[in-house]
């Protein structure tokens, strides 16, 4: 495969074969703050296509380039076909798994539809079992139309998808947005789906998507009810139900703190939120305080058996 590495205006990139990866801003946002204080580490890998350079790898750091007004990008060129190419998006992001299965999966679809390829053939082009291959393509065929959109934007993940194609096609995108409104994680998508699927009627469906909250905490606590300890008395009870409601409340707090565009907000939102935190932060302080003292209370009991 013949080979070399030449500086490329940006403008002279043919970008056709974007449409087989999600456009993530979080994940370019932090590529540009890469190249912000380090520069271009990595050449971008392309094509020549029609006077112009299909890129084939390094779609974040040319995106992450035009938000710098940087006016190149050092490229290798390579000489190979459009089959080539499309084969070459899957196994240069297999190692560092950067590639999402929705998109090895839009891959596969491209290469099967507009090359004429089975599925066994797709899976000695590519290297790939063809269980794998087949597994790939059924999150396209089972999903719908709405949901895949919202994958394509970043808003689902693929993981989330593949819990979504357990839904008939007409009660994905209902199912989608509770997801994305409650920010779940991929567990917790795994769980709201469950019990959505458990559901006895339509009234109950609904009540699900409504209030996933109850639906996740019955899940933490193990139980359809609050648990009830029957060492303990009726206090008791209250007091351990209600850590396990903090338990919760901590969990989904802490999954929404870690998602990726918490560092998307802008800074009127930032300011608009930061009260909040607070008053988090002085909660947790004084909860420790009395957690504390009842462990210092406790040990001292014990030390005076």
């Amino acid at each position: 495969m013949n080979t070399i590495i030449q500086e490329v205006p940006l403008s002279e990139f043919d970008l056709s074969l974007a449409s087989v990866r999600i456009v993530n801003p979080a994940r370019i946002l932090q590529v540009e703050k890469s190249m912000r204080v380090h520069g271009q580490l990595q050449a971008v890998i392309a094509r020549v296509h029609e006077d112009k350079y299909q890129l084939i790898d390094g779609f974040k750091r040319f995106f992450a380039s035009e938000n710098l007004l940087t006016e190149a990008l050092q490229c290798r060129v390579l000489d190979i076909d459009l089959p080539q190419a499309k084969v070459l998006l899957l196994s240069y992001n297999r190692p560092h798994r950067s590639m999402e299965a929705w998109e090895e999966a839009l891959v596969l679809q491209d290469l099967q539809q507009t090359h004429s390829l089975d599925q066994q053939s797709l899976a000695e082009l590519i290297g790939y079992s063809r269980s794998w291959v087949s597994r790939r393509l059924s999150l396209i065929e089972k999903i719908d139309e709405k949901v895949s959109a919202q994958i394509m934007m970043g808003v689902l993940s693929s993981s989330q998808a593949r819990t979504l194609i357990r839904l008939p096609r007409g009660n994905q995108s209902a199912v989608a947005s509770s997801i994305t409104n409650f920010n779940l994680t991929s567990r917790q998508s795994d769980t709201l789906v469950e019990a959505f699927l458990k559901a006895k009627d339509a009234d109950q469906q609904q009540y699900i998507l409504t209030h996933p909250e109850c639906v996740l905490k019955q899940e933490e606590a193990g139980s359809p009810q609050d648990p009830y300890d029957v060492r303990l008395c009726s206090y008791g009870n209250d007091l351990m139900q209600s850590m396990l409601h903090v338990i919760q409340s901590v969990h989904i707090m802490l999954s929404r703190l870690s998602d990726q565009r918490l560092d998307m907000l802008s800074q009127s939102e930032r300011v608009i939120i930061t009260p909040f935190f607070d008053k988090v932060s002085g909660n947790v302080r004084k909860l420790t305080k009395v957690i504390t003292e009842l462990q210092i209370h406790k040990s001292t009991q014990q030390d005076e058996r």
